[in-house]
């Protein structure tokens, strides 16, 4: 069985495994201080915020999300990253994580929820297909 929760104090290890696990899978190696702030962020709630996943119990999923303006809509909620450990995969987990943060947005009066992917990132594609619509846009992106 699935359920989604606020993370708490406990689960700060797995849920860095899983964080460091998401980093990789695009490429990226971040210092130990940015995940301590990332946690931070996440316990304060104000700002950011993240769920997670458990299957049978066990920590298996996250997802990082924040609610920002809209000039066409009331606020929408961001979808930032979501990640599921390797052994999960194919159980529900991303989709549960879905569909919590979708019902959290709901509750604070969001307009939508929506999230970025990679374009050959097939595997999640499959899913986010059947639980979102693709209006087309392409990220262009400015990195400082």
């Amino acid at each position: 069985m699935i359920s989604v929760t606020t993370l708490q104090s406990a689960d700060r290890p797995v849920w860095e495994q899983l964080f460091c696990g998401y980093n990789a899978f695009y490429g990226r190696r971040w210092p130990a201080e940015r995940y301590d702030h990332a946690w931070q962020e996440f316990r304060r709630g104000d700002r950011v915020h993240a769920l997670g996943a458990r299957l049978d119990g066990r920590l298996v999923g996250i997802a990082h999300f924040l609610v920002h303006a809209s000039t066409t809509s009331p606020d929408v909620c961001y979808l930032q990253d979501l990640f599921t450990a390797v052994d999960a995969r194919g159980k529900g987990v991303a989709r549960a994580l879905i569909r919590a943060t979708e019902a959290w947005a709901r509750q604070q009066g969001c307009d939508r929820l929506y999230w970025t992917t990679k374009q050959d990132n097939h595997t999640a594609r499959r899913l986010y297909d059947q639980v979102a619509e693709n209006r087309g846009f392409i990220q262009y992106v400015v990195a400082f």
